[in-house]
C-alpha cells in the first residue's frame, strides 16, 4: 500500500509520495499505471520527495509515461507546497533536482515562488526559439491560439527529424500585451497538451521578453490559470535570477495498492 497526495499547479497535476525512508522503488510500468487517468490515480507526472544531504529535500520527477524526466517547474512548486504541508516548514526552501539547486518561498497569497536555473543560450530555429529552462523547449508564436490545434502541431515538432530522438516540449505563444502572453504546451512524456507547463511558460516568457534593462516580469495566461515569470536579462543569451511564480494547490490524498 502506497500513501500519496495529489496536487495541481494551474491545472498541471501530480501524484506526490514522501519517500524519505527510501522504501518506494517503482518500475516504469507501475509509474505509468499510477498516472493513467482511466486505470490509475491520474496525473501529468509523479514525484518522490527524498532526503538529500545539505538540502531540505530532493525532487525526483517522472513523466506520465513512467520515464524519469528533466525539471518540471509546476511540479517543483507543488513539491514545495507538499513539503510545507507534511511539516517541512521553512521561510526559504533549498532543494536539489535533476537540473541542480533550487530555492523557493511561499508568499502571503499562498503562491509558491520557485527559482529556476539560469538560461545561458537562446537559439533560433527559423523564426522560432529553442532554449532550456531545466527542460528543453521549442517556442513558436501563433495568432488565435484559443482555436489552434496544439496536439497535432505540437506532436509534429516534437517528433520531427531534429527533435525526435531527445524529444522536446513545444510551446505556442500569443502575445496579449507588452508584458503578458497566452501559452499552450504540448509536453513530451505526457505526449499531449497539458493545462500548464512551468518550464514551458518560463521559456516562453524569456523568448518573448520585451524589456532590455533591469528586472523583467511577464504575466502568463494558461488553460489552467495565471502565472508570472521574473528574470534579469543580461543580454540576448543570458538570463539570470529567473523565478516562476504561481499557485500550488492540494487536491486530495489516498492510498493505493501496487
Amino acid at each position: 500500500m502506497i500513501t500519496f497526495k495529489k496536487y495541481q499547479g494551474t491545472g498541471n497535476d501530480f501524484i506526490i509520495i514522501d519517500n524519505r525512508n527510501g522504501k518506494i522503488n517503482l518500475s516504469k510500468a507501475q509509474l505509468a499505471s499510477l498516472c493513467d487517468r482511466r486505470f490509475g490515480i491520474g496525473a501529468d507526472g509523479l514525484m518522490l520527495l527524498e532526503n538529500a544531504v545539505g538540502y531540505d529535500f530532493k525532487m525526483v520527477y517522472y513523466n506520465a509515461d513512467g520515464g524519469e524526466s528533466t525539471m518540471c517547474g509546476n511540479g517543483g512548486r507543488c513539491l514545495v507546497k507538499f513539503a510545507h504541508d507534511i511539516g517541512i516548514k521553512k521561510e526559504k526552501y533549498s532543494f536539489i533536482a535533476i537540473d541542480g539547486e533550487h530555492e523557493a518561498t511561499i508568499d502571503e497569497q499562498n503562491w509558491v515562488l520557485l527559482k529556476m536555473i539560469d538560461v545561458t543560450e537562446k537559439k533560433q530555429d527559423g523564426s522560432d526559439f529553442v532554449l532550456n529552462t531545466g527542460s528543453p523547449h521549442y517556442i513558436q508564436k501563433q495568432e488565435n491560439l484559443k482555436n489552434f490545434d496544439v496536439y497535432n502541431n505540437g506532436k509534429n515538432v516534437r517528433h520531427n527529424d531534429t527533435y525526435k530522438n531527445e524529444g522536446i516540449n513545444v510551446n505556442f505563444v500569443e502575445p496579449i500585451s507588452e508584458n503578458s502572453i497566452f501559452v499552450r504546451t504540448y509536453e513530451r512524456g505526457v505526449e499531449d497538451e497539458t493545462y500548464s507547463c512551468g518550464t514551458g511558460v518560463t521559456a516562453a516568457a524569456i523568448a518573448f521578453a520585451y524589456n532590455n534593462d533591469g528586472i523583467n516580469k511577464v504575466n502568463i495566461k494558461t488553460l489552467g490559470g495565471e502565472l508570472s515569470v521574473l528574470f534579469d536579462k543580461a543580454n540576448e543569451q543570458l538570463y539570470t535570477n529567473v523565478w516562476l511564480c504561481g499557485p500550488a494547490t492540494f487536491v486530495f490524498n489516498g492510498t493505493i495498492e501496487i
